[in-house]
């Protein structure tokens, strides 16, 4: 039977489990261009997967907070039209890693800054309810938990409040907005390498891991 030197594992799903790019670029597409704003390209992604859409919406299209209010409802509107799912897939090899940490025995959790009710709605979708302890993601409104710091602290306490041993933590993920949250809470990060960042987003994370294959290395032995 594998084994992981991890108590439990928490996920980032934007870029880490899921590739919702497609959908993602078409929603802001609609959304920027609804409020007067250049539509992104391609590239821009990689400014707006990982923070929260609250914060982009000022830092990437220079809105005011109250603008970036109505373009976050405006957009959440266009998600729920798509139901969340529509043009998302998982990236190859990492359902099956979850899969088998969790018949390692080794407890799981989303940290997402995806809103919460979204990541259910992709755990669901993907069929791995079955291998996580608990679901946490931003609420709706980005406004009572939005930052990965408060995110990743509360994965920990949702685990707790399950009976998980949180002695030995570790976070996935793709930004350095994880990267951030992981240490902020003593928790490592294991920076992937297949999500929407710059390399150096990961300078200050515990491990890297290029590939699926190197992941799974570092979680399961």
């Amino acid at each position: 039977m594998p084994s992981s030197p991890y108590t439990c594992v928490l996920w980032d799903v934007d870029g880490t489990i899921v590739d919702a790019s497609v959908g993602i670029l078409r929603r802001l597409t609609i959304a920027l261009t609804h409020f007067g704003h250049p539509a992104p390209t391609r590239d821009d992604l990689v400014h707006w997967i990982g923070p929260p859409m609250f914060e982009s919406f000022q830092v990437q299209a220079g809105m005011t907070p109250e603008e970036s209010a109505d373009a976050v409802a405006f957009y959440r509107t266009l998600g729920k039209a798509d139901g969340y799912t529509r043009d998302v897939r998982t990236y190859p090899g990492v359902p099956e890693i979850i899969r088998d940490l969790h018949e390692a025995g080794i407890p799981q959790a989303t940290a997402s800054s995806k809103p919460e009710n979204q990541v259910d709605a992709l755990v669901d979708h993907f069929r791995l309810r079955p291998y996580f302890a608990t679901t946490v993601g931003a609420t709706p409104d980005e406004s009572t938990l939005a930052s990965k710091t408060d995110i990743v602290a509360e994965a920990l306490r949702r685990l707790r409040e399950h009976g998980v041993d949180t002695s030995r933590p570790v976070l996935v993920g793709d930004r350095h907005h994880d990267v951030e949250g992981g240490n902020a809470n003593g928790v490592p990060v294991i920076f992937v390498g297949w999500g929407f960042s710059d390399a150096h987003e990961g300078d200050d994370a515990a491990f890297r891991a290029a590939s699926a294959d190197e992941l799974r290395a570092l979680l399961l032995r």
